[in-house]
């Protein structure tokens, strides 16, 4: 088996490919940084082409905070789909045998939902905070089952929590959102500062998925022939924002006070996913501790700071 990873380069995608390296998966890996440009059709076919892939995992992805995805939301949306248009049609076009594999942010679900249940998934809109890429996300699971039914082209797509863990960007604006946080609390405690200042009321709930299990379950999903309609991958638990923020606190031993911005949109009040799916696709699935992944956290960024 040879798989090919797209956006090899980014948070899930480095930790993926090394991952498979690790595993002794024949791997290859291509993203804009490497010299490939996934908006660019002819660009997408030749790699695919060169690497004859048996499976790929589509990780690219034009995404960031809730300000940056409203900030340039046409961007965000078009460049998304454009990026699996390309990569559906040159997979048609040169080997209909290919397996894709690829990751949905639950934000995708519609906001007015609390208890994400797969059965539930496109039963209303997108919440306003992240319409433009959780719709695009919609886009691309339409365009994956219309793949399926005129070109027998398989897909495996899987519904993720708000991901953190080590590996992601250094910068707050352009990381996933506890990151983000851990970032910024990190700043103001090498700053001396007082104060920590949460984005919103804090009291919307999430549930998170630490990468090295959103890793695990993308590697499991190898075994599975094709999934169109996307499972979720959760344990349906939650954190409040507040509580997050208290946990991080802890883990960098930051002595100051913790203040919520009103000021900023909240989102959706809840997302937490039904695990029941999940649990009888990967039974013996082990879940990473919550307070102890945001400390591995923690430690990842000290060492950059």
């Amino acid at each position: 088996m040879k798989i090919l990873v797209l956006g090899y380069t980014g948070f899930i995608g480095e930790n993926l490919f090394n991952r498979l390296k690790n595993d002794g998966y024949d791997v290859v890996g291509c993203s804009r940084s490497s010299g490939v440009d996934l908006l660019d059709y002819k660009q997408v076919y030749n790699c695919l082409k060169d690497t004859k892939p048996n499976v790929v995992y589509n990780l690219a992805s034009h995404g960031g905070s809730m300000h940056y995805v409203n900030s340039y939301a046409a961007e965000v949306f078009s460049d998304n789909l454009q990026m699996s248009l390309n990569l559906y049609k040159a997979i048609n076009n040169l080997d209909p045998t290919i397996k894709i594999i690829q990751p949905f942010s639950n934000c995708s679900y519609p906001g007015k939902s609390d208890i994400q249940c797969e059965e539930e998934w496109l039963d209303g809109d997108v919440h306003p905070s992240v319409f433009s890429f959780g719709n695009s996300k919609r886009s691309i699971f339409y365009l994956s089952k219309c793949y399926k039914q005129q070109y027998g082209i398989r897909s495996v797509n899987i519904l993720f929590p708000n991901t953190y863990g080590p590996g992601d960007s250094l910068d707050p604006n352009h990381t996933h959102a506890l990151n983000g946080m851990i970032i910024r609390m990190l700043e103001a405690q090498k700053n001396g500062e007082n104060q920590f200042v949460v984005w919103g009321t804090g009291a919307p709930i999430r549930e998170w998925a630490y990468i090295d299990d959103f890793i695990e379950v993308l590697i499991r999903c190898l075994s599975i022939e094709g999934q169109e309609y996307p499972v979720n991958m959760g344990q349906t638990k939650g954190h409040s924002i507040a509580d997050s923020a208290l946990l991080i606190k802890k883990a960098c031993e930051f002595e100051g006070e913790i203040v919520f911005d009103t000021k900023y949109k909240d989102g959706d009040p809840m997302k937490v996913v039904d695990g029941t799916q999940f649990k009888e696709l990967f039974k013996d699935f082990v879940f990473f501790d919550h307070y102890q992944g945001i400390l591995k956290t923690v430690e990842y960024y000290k060492e950059r700071k």
